[in-house]
C-alpha cells in the first residue's frame, strides 16, 4: 500500500518563489495515492498557473471564494472538512499573519478557519522576514492554535541572502506530513534501535563484516517516530541518511555497539536489535597495513560480547519490551524458537536471508513474528510496511502489558 492511500489533503499555495517546488509535493502525493485538492491564493497564481496544479493533482484548482461556489457546495466548509489534512505551502509572512488574527478575507483563509482536520503549515520567505519578531508571534499564534509548523530550512533565497526561511525539503515535510496522518500509537514511548553491520579491523585498511545495509533498521526507526515514539537508533557503518526525528549514534565496531546499547538502554520501554552485529573479531589487530609478502594465511578469531543476551539480562531491571531479530538461511522456525527461549525476548523477527527478496540489501522483506502467542507469517511487501507490521504487533504487546 502507498503511504498516502486514500487520503484526501488539501493544499494552500500563497505568493511565494517556492510555489514551484509544491509542485512537485502535490505530483509525489498524488502518485502514492492521495486525492489532493490546491487552493491558491491570487499572489500564488502569479508564481505558478493554477493549470499546473490541475494537471498534477487530477483536480480542479480554487482560486476564488465566489467562483468556487458556483461548482462547489460552500467550498470553504466544505473542503476542510472533508480532508484528512489541510498542508499550506509554502505560507508567506502576509498568509501566517492573516492566518494568527483570524482575518478571513479570500478562499484559502476561510477554508483554514471552518477546517475541522489536522492544519500544517510551511512558512517560506527571506530570512529577515521569518525572523521578525511579528512573524515569530505570529507562528507561536499558529502552534498554540494547535497548527503544525513545518520548520523552514536554512540556505541562499531567491534575493541572495542567506539564512533560515527556505521551504523546507520535500523529505523532512513528507515526515511531518506522514506523521499528521499516522496513528499515534507509539506516543511516549523511548525506543531503541539498533541497525546495520558492524566492522572488526583486521588492520588500517581491512576489516571484517557483513551484507547487512541497515534498511530493516532504518525502516523501523523512521517508521516509529511517524507514530510518535522517541526514537534513538544506533547505526553501524551504512550509506542511509538519517530519519527525520531520529536521533543517531555512529559506531563501528561490536564492541563500540555493546557499550552504546548498555548505556542507552535503561530509559528505554522498547528495544528493538535490528542491527547484523560480528559474532566474531580478529584475535589481534594489526597497527600498520599488512603486505601480501607479510601475510599469514590463517586468522585466529575470538567471539564479541552477545549484546542481545546482555539486554536480555538487564530486562527484568530495566523493565523494557525487547524484540530480537533472527537473520537465518535454513531451520528458521526451530532457529527462532532457540533464539527467543535463549535470549529472553518479548518477540522476535525470523528473517529469510537465503531469498534475494527477504535477504541483505533488498528493499522488500517477508519476516515471520515469534512471541507467547505462537507464530504468524507476515506477507513479502516493503521493508517499511514490514517495520509498520512488526511495529502494530509491539504496539499491541504495550497494550495488552498496561
Amino acid at each position: 500500500m502507498s503511504r498516502f492511500s486514500g487520503k484526501k489533503i488539501v493544499v494552500g499555495v500563497t505568493g511565494s518563489i517556492a510555489a514551484f517546488k509544491v509542485a512537485g509535493w502535490v505530483s509525489t502525493m498524488t502518485k502514492e495515492g492521495a486525492d489532493v485538492s490546491v487552493i491558491m491564493t491570487a499572489a500564488g497564481s502569479r508564481f505558478v498557473a493554477p493549470l499546473t496544479f490541475a494537471a498534477l493533482s487530477g483536480n480542479p484548482v480554487l482560486t476564488d471564494m465566489f467562483k468556487a461556489e458556483e461548482s462547489h457546495a460552500i467550498s470553504h466548509i466544505e473542503l476542510g472538512q472533508k480532508a484528512d489534512l489541510l498542508l499550506i505551502a509554502p505560507a508567506t509572512a502576509n498568509t501566517i499573519a492573516k492566518l494568527a488574527h483570524g482575518i478571513a478575507d479570500d478562499l484559502l483563509a476561510t477554508t483554514v478557519l471552518a477546517a475541522s482536520c489536522p492544519v500544517m503549515i510551511a512558512p517560506a520567505m527571506n530570512s529577515g522576514m521569518f525572523e521578525n519578531p511579528i512573524t515569530q508571534r505570529n507562528i507561536r499564534l499558529l502552534m498554540d492554535a494547535g497548527y503544525t509548523i513545518i520548520d523552514p530550512a536554512y540556505g541562499q533565497m531567491a534575493c541572495k541572502t542567506e539564512g533560515p526561511g527556505r521551504l523546507a525539503e520535500w523529505e523532512n515535510a513528507e515526515e511531518k506530513i506522514l506523521q499528521n496522518l499516522t496513528t499515534q500509537d507509539l506516543t511516549g514511548q523511548k525506543i531503541l534501535i539498533t541497525a546495520g553491520p558492524t566492522r572488526e579491523a583486521l588492520d588500517p585498511a581491512r576489516f571484517l563484516s557483513n551484507r547487512s545495509s541497515g534498511k530493516m533498521g532504518y525502516a523501523l526507526a523512521r517508521t516509529a517516530v511517524r507514530r510518535g515514539a522517541d526514537v534513538h537508533l544506533i547505526s553501524g557503518p551504512t550509506t542511509l541518511l538519517t530519519p527525520y526525528g531520529v536521533k543517531k549514534t555512529s559506531v563501528v565496531s561490536a564492541e563500540e555497539m555493546y557499550a552504546q546499547v548498555v548505556q542507552a538502554c535503561t530509559d528505554c520501554t522498547v528495544i528493538i536489535k535490528a542491527a547484523a552485529v560480528s559474532d566474531f573479531r580478529p584475535q589481534n589487530t594489526a597497527t600498520q597495513k599488512v603486505k601480501k609478502d607479510d601475510a599469514e594465511f590463517v586468522l585466529q578469531l575470538e567471539q564479541t560480547d552477545d549484546i542481545l543476551k546482555k539486554l536480555g539480562e538487564m530486562k527484568e531491571k530495566h523493565n523494557y519490551l525487547l524484540v530480537g531479530f533472527a537473520a537465518e538461511s535454513c531451520n528458521l522456525r526451530e532457529a527462532g524458537e532457540k533464539k527467543l527461549k535463549n535470549k529472553n525476548l518479548d518477540l522476535i523477527a525470523i528473517n529469510d536471508i537465503s531469498n534475494n527478496n527477504t535477504g541483505f540489501e533488498a528493499n522488500t522483506n517477508q519476516v515471520t513474528l515469534l512471541d507467547s502467542d505462537g507464530f504468524t507469517d507476515l506477507p513479502l511487501t516493503s521493508k517499511e510496511e514490514t517495520a509498520n507490521l512488526i511495529l502494530d504487533r509491539i504496539s499491541a504487546q504495550l497494550a495488552s502489558a498496561v
